[in-house]
């Protein structure tokens, strides 16, 4: 099993933890960790988006002139492409992006996230993260002692509405709750915090 320090909000060692292997010790696979990142990501996508072809645009019934005889190019609507105020070629058009991914699958790929975290020294653990009051300037006080310059990602064991709040202006700092977890959140942020809560709550989940 390996071994991290415990960390608390003033950036103070308080005690060592151990990990389970089977979460933070998982072989690296980045074939695994793309499809997850992918998955998520094209399951964020509403496919909402639609325009119109040359069939719905309003107008155009009629030849703007005649085939022949004006040295002008043949015209057969002024809705088409080509045209302005004219239709869209293979225009966008509702559709569904959802992707899924077998939950094994799923969960080996965040395994290996995290455990690559921890190999590369990017994962942080504390013992809580509390503020007495939801300002941003607290928040930013905890930031600048566990030494987050990048874009970091706290989760926590449960969502707290007063961290929350002052992470919410940190433009490189946010926060979810453990059951938010995901590949793309561990491996688009450079560190990762994970309070000392929602570390056994992911071993009670998954092990």
């Amino acid at each position: 099993m390996a071994s991290v320090k415990v960390y608390n909000i003033k950036g103070e060692e308080v005690e060592t933890l151990e990990l389970n292997d089977a979460i933070f010790g998982a072989d690296y696979n980045e074939p695994l960790i793309h499809q997850a990142v992918v998955t998520y990501l094209c399951n964020q996508r509403q496919g909402t988006k639609s325009t119109l072809t040359r069939t719905e645009v309003r107008g155009g019934g009629i030849k703007p002139w005649r085939q022949k005889g004006t040295g002008r190019a043949r015209q057969g609507s002024i809705r088409a492409p080509q045209w302005t105020k004219g239709g869209v070629v293979f225009a966008p058009k509702p559709r569904d992006f959802t992707k899924k991914m077998n939950q094994t699958a799923k969960r080996t790929a965040l395994f290996s996230a995290l455990s690559k975290k921890l190999a590369d020294g990017e994962l942080i653990v504390v013992d809580e993260v509390k503020v007495s009051a939801p300002k941003t300037k607290e928040m930013e006080a905890i930031r600048k002692a566990l030494k987050l310059d990048k874009r970091s990602v706290v989760i926590m064991d449960e969502p707290d509405g007063d961290v929350i709040l002052a992470a919410r202006n940190l433009p490189t700092l946010h926060t979810l709750s453990v059951d938010e977890i995901n590949t793309y959140e561990v491996v688009s942020n450079a560190t990762v915090v994970l309070t000392k809560g929602s570390v056994k709550k992911l071993e009670e989940v998954y092990c």
